[in-house]
C-alpha cells in the first residue's frame, strides 16, 4: 500500500483531544517556534539527511518547525508524512509546507494508522515527554519502519541547564508560592535520563540506541517575546488562568522583567536537548 493510500484509509480514526487550543497554537508558531525549536529543526534535519530516507514519518509535528526544515534539507524526491493530535497545530502548520510530497494528517504516536514497514526514517522533535505510554509509542515507530530504519528524536534536558524556561519557572514559583503552575518541570523538562530512555527504546526493539546531548543559543527579540512564548503559547496559559484569570497581562509582563533582567532586553540563553537515535531490527 502507498504512503497516499494508506493517508486516506487512516484519516478517520480516532484520536484523543489535541491538547493545544487556536490560540495557543498561534503563539506557539509566532513565538515560540523561533525561539526554541527552530534551531533544534534545522540540526535535526542534518542529521535525518545522513540516511538519505526516501520516506519519513514525523510524529507530533507541531505546527511544523521540523517539518519545514526537512522539506528545505532532504532532496526532493523524499515523501514526508507529518502528522500530530492536535487539529490546531495541523490547521497553522499545515498550509506553511505545501509542497508536493509532503502530507499532513492526524496521528495518535501510540496508535499509528500506517501498515508495517512503510517509513525509512521516523522522527518527532520534542514530542516524546507527552507520550503517556512511551514504549508502545517507540514500539508503535519500530513497527512502521523498514528493517534497519532509523528512530529519531530529540527531548529536552532538565530546566537547569535552560535558561529561558528556568527562568519562567522560578518567577511563576515566586508570583504562586503555594501552588505554583508546574507544567513546564512536569511535561517538557521531565525526561531527560538517558538510562530510562535507552531502556525503554530497548524494550521497543530498538537496536544501538544512542543519547547525545546538543547544546545551542535561543534569542528573542525581547524579553515580553520570552514571557509571552512560555506563558501564552503552552499548556501553562491555562494553569496559570485557573490560578488568576484576571492577571494574565501582569504576569507576563513581570516574568517579563525577569527575563530582562536575567538575560538582557534582547535575551540570549542557552538551551540542551538530548537526541535519541536508534535502528529497527
Amino acid at each position: 500500500m502507498t504512503i497516499s493510500a494508506n493517508i486516506e484509509n487512516g484519516a478517520h480514526a480516532a484520536f484523543a483531544p489535541p491538547p493545544f487550543e487556536e490560540s495557543v497554537a498561534e503563539l506557539y508558531q509566532s513565538l515560540l517556534v523561533p525561539i526554541l525549536f527552530a534551531p533544534y529543526a534545522a540540526e535535526m534535519a542534518i542529521l535525518a539527511d545522513r540516511s538519505k530516507p526516501g520516506s519519513v514519518l514525523e510524529l507530533a509535528a507541531g505546527t511544523g518547525a521540523l517539518t519545514r526544515a526537512l522539506r528545505t534539507t532532504l532532496d526532493p524526491p523524499t515523501e514526508i508524512v507529518a502528522t500530530d493530535l492536535s487539529q490546531a497545530m495541523i490547521d497553522i502548520g499545515a498550509p506553511s509546507v505545501t509542497l508536493s510530497r509532503t502530507h499532513w494528517m492526524h496521528a495518535d504516536a501510540q496508535n499509528l494508522p500506517f501498515a508495517p514497514e512503510m517509513f525509512d526514517l521516523v522522527i518527532c522533535q520534542f514530542g516524546a515527554m507527552f507520550f503517556p505510554d512511551k514504549v508502545k509509542a517507540y514500539s508503535e515507530a519500530e513497527r512502521v519502519l523498514r528493517g534497519k530504519g532509523r528512530f529519531l528524536f530529540s527531548t529536552w534536558d532538565s530546566l537547569s541547564v535552560n535558561d529561558f524556561a528556568r527562568c519562567v519557572d522560578e518567577c511563576l514559583a515566586g508570583i504562586f508560592p503555594s501552588d505554583p503552575p508546574d507544567f513546564l518541570r512536569r511535561l517538557p523538562y521531565s525526561y531527560f535520563d538517558p538510562g530510562p530512555i535507552k531502556a525503554q527504546m530497548s524494550s521497543a526493539g530498538f537496536k544501538a540506541v544512542t543519547c547525545d546531548r546538543l547544546e545551542l543559543i535561543s534569542a528573542a527579540a525581547t524579553a515580553q517575546d520570552v514571557a509571552s512564548a512560555f506563558c501564552q503559547g503552552t499548556p501553562l496559559r491555562g494553569e496559570i488562568e485557573w490560578r488568576a484569570p484576571e492577571r494574565m497581562s501582569e504576569i507576563v509582563d513581570e516574568v517579563a522583567e525577569r527575563v530582562e533582567a536575567r538575560h538582557g532586553a534582547s535575551p540570549s540563553g542557552s538551551m540542551s536537548a538530548s537526541v535519541v537515535a536508534g535502528r529497527a531490527a
